[in-house]
């Protein structure tokens, strides 16, 4: 928490979200940090009566691929500003029948299949090894499930996340292996989470469902998931105008003593 106030958001999202600022961005910040610049301007603004700082993930135009966002310079400089919880807006594949393109998903655990991304703030000096037992903020959880429900968008709750490199999509031989421990897959969950949890910050992702992966006999296709993301930018605008201004209030987590017993 920012001394005792009330709690500022961090948004880490891409394209149809931009918009959730109301009358727009009253500043924009241009940050360095030690790990380099973060993956364009943060945007800062209200919603709700909530502070919130917004960033492209991917950048301006979308033209940083997963694997070359630099994580740690985003969630640094968001920190840098006071923000103590991130909000990501992320599009995902379906590995399950059920969880069908448009489906909203509150994963609570997942893996990780990255390959050569910086993954901690701690590569030397200090040693801290967090705990990511339960890697999403629980608190940040309860409040976007019922804000899902509140705008008529309920969330799936309770699934796994398997984050890959990337940029390219999976063969087939990979995605049916992955279906025999995850739901979802991505490529921009990890290690924006753990630095997260290493920044004691809140943290949580809201998961759109894109496509299926093509365990399903179909290969991906890009044109597809961009169709899908743009028809369902208003339906997450609605969702983050409601849930927003709900976490300003303190937290019942424990997400700010995640550092208290982790140093060597």
């Amino acid at each position: 928490m920012t001394s005792g106030g009330p709690r500022v958001v961090g948004v880490i999202g891409g394209s149809g979200i931009e918009g959730i600022l109301e009358g727009g961005a009253k500043r924009s910040h241009r940050v360095t940090t030690p790990w380099g610049a973060p993956s364009g301007p943060i945007e800062e603004g209200e919603v709700g009566g909530t502070r919130v700082f917004f960033l492209a993930r991917h950048g301006p135009g979308h033209s940083i691929p997963p694997h070359r966002v630099n994580y740690r310079a985003n969630v640094d400089a968001l920190r840098s500003l006071g923000v103590d919880a991130i909000v990501t807006v992320s599009s995902v594949g379906s590995l399950r029948e059920e969880l069908a393109p448009g489906t909203f998903v509150l994963p609570n655990q997942f893996v990780d299949f990255t390959k050569s991304r910086p993954t901690t703030f701690y590569d030397g000096g200090r040693v801290f090894h967090v705990s990511l037992a339960d890697p999403f903020c629980p608190d940040l959880t309860r409040h976007a499930a019922e804000a899902g429900r509140t705008v008529g968008t309920p969330f799936v709750e309770g699934r796994t996340y398997v984050c890959v490199e990337g940029p390219r999509f999976s063969t087939r031989a990979e995605s049916a292996f992955f279906r025999g421990f995850a739901d979802v897959i991505g490529m921009t969950l990890v290690p924006e989470v753990t630095l997260a949890r290493e920044r004691a910050l809140c943290y949580v992702c809201l998961a759109m469902v894109t496509d299926y992966d093509v365990w399903a006999e179909r290969p991906v296709e890009t044109k597809e998931i961009i169709a899908v993301m743009k028809a369902n930018a208003d339906r997450m605008g609605r969702l983050l105008r409601q849930l927003l201004p709900t976490l300003s209030a303190a937290p019942t987590c424990r997400c700010a003593r995640a550092l208290d017993d982790a140093s060597v």
